[in-house]
């Protein structure tokens, strides 16, 4: 399935790329390892491609399939749901940090347990015990809690996708993710990086605040989750 750009297949440029480290399977298709996420990707949907993308779902649980165009149901999966995204993109430079923004810091493995439980409340897309790792991650505190947190996960060529944005809901309102996501793309910035992201295309709140901090639409992905 030939791409004229590393977005058209997102997952697939990722763990066939710069984060090939992550993948698990071979060339007939992979999948991220399963601390990391649920990713996983084919070449193309031949038969031979859908049974190894099939082979690699869990017994207990999913894959999600991430491509430019629907993707068909691999034989002897069930589909869990269907979804469409706005892959965003970032064009010119980032936005200022402003007078009064609130102090960010980083994160790691001994914010984990908290970072985790703040996903699973905002829920802001897949998350596993390693998807921390996935590249520099930020987040706001106050009096020790951590309220909200951003950071990276798809690298291709020359782009890092935000992700992981998230803010308790008793701390929505004040900014913070604003804050966080303007400190990670002048991160990627700095660093030579372009920065993009992916939404729910029927999210429009997440896709205005996204556009007023530099993002704009570059086309619908589409995803698939299956299990067995």
């Amino acid at each position: 399935m030939a791409t004229g750009h590393p977005l058209d297949r997102p997952v697939w440029s990722m763990l066939t790329g710069r984060q090939a480290h992550l993948a698990e399977g071979d060339g007939s298709a992979v999948r991220i390892d399963r601390g990391y996420g649920v990713f996983g990707a084919a070449p193309d949907t031949s038969a031979d491609a859908q049974a190894a993308l099939a082979a690699l779902v869990p017994d207990d649980g999913e894959i999600w399939i991430v491509e430019g165009k629907p993707w068909p149901l691999p034989p002897g999966t069930r589909e869990v749901k269907r979804a469409v995204l706005a892959q965003m993109v970032a064009e010119g430079a980032p936005p200022a940090l402003h007078e009064g923004e609130p102090a960010i810091v980083a994160l790691g493995d001994g914010d984990a347990p908290e970072m985790t439980a703040l996903a699973a409340h905002a829920k802001p897309g897949p998350w596993g015990p390693k998807t921390h790792r996935y590249g520099p991650f930020f987040g706001i505190r106050d009096k020790g809690r951590l309220l909200a947190m951003a950071g990276q996960r798809i690298l291709v060529p020359g782009m890092a996708e935000v992700s992981g944005v998230s803010t308790w809901e008793d701390c929505r309102g004040r900014g913070l993710a604003r804050a966080l996501i303007g400190h990670v793309m002048r991160e990627m910035v700095a660093r030579g990086e372009q920065p993009f992201l992916h939404s729910y295309a029927d999210n429009a709140g997440a896709i205005a605040l996204y556009e007023s901090l530099g993002f704009s639409i570059r086309r619908e992905v589409h995803v698939l989750a299956i299990a067995k």
